[in-house]
């Protein structure tokens, strides 16, 4: 899988749930391409000797690893998303596409902190509590506050994220 994903030609992923009850659709999301990354991606235990497919490995494919910005609903919660709003999220972060794989890693690992603060207007320290963590995923960048301004500028370019001044964003 992780070969598959790290390809020229990985697919977009479509997720369905729906209710049983009233077969009714639930939720209808696509995951675009560019947000697998190698760390969503969790091997499973090869399947037993005695299996009819004996040893084959599968995999998990880890959702909460996967920023908001990365899940686009045609329908949530049971209701249709309009066309504009779907194309309006897709494109705002279409540019990810066109990121190699490092750079975009980086991008994603900011998006993924950006959704773990609770407000919708944060500073540079809290992102900056997140340090530690960041170091461990990109053991060789010395330079990991720097990476994170840098990360957190083209979010703000990219129409994502506001900056309010004084170290102050805002999630758009």
């Amino acid at each position: 899988m992780i070969r598959r994903i790290n390809s020229d030609d990985n697919p977009h992923f479509f997720f369905l749930n729906y209710s049983v009850a009233d077969l009714k659709v639930q939720n209808f999301l696509v995951i675009p391409k560019h947000y697998f990354v190698d760390d969503i991606i969790e091997r499973r235990k090869p399947l037993s000797e005695t299996a009819r497919r004996a040893g084959w490995i599968g995999c998990n494919i880890i959702l909460k690893n996967i920023p908001s910005t990365g899940k686009i609903f045609f329908v949530k919660d049971g209701k249709v998303e309009t066309s504009k709003n779907v194309l309006d999220i897709w494109a705002k972060t279409a540019f990810l596409a066109n990121q190699k794989k490092e750079a975009r890693g980086w991008t994603i690992e900011i998006l993924k902190i950006v959704d773990q603060i609770a407000d919708k207007e944060f500073t540079l320290g809290e992102v900056y509590n997140f340090e530690e963590q960041l170091k461990m995923k990109f053991p060789n960048n010395n330079f990991v506050k720097d990476k994170i301004r840098q990360q957190l500028q083209v979010l703000r370019d990219k129409g994502i994220l506001e900056f309010k001044g004084r170290g102050v964003y805002k999630k758009i």
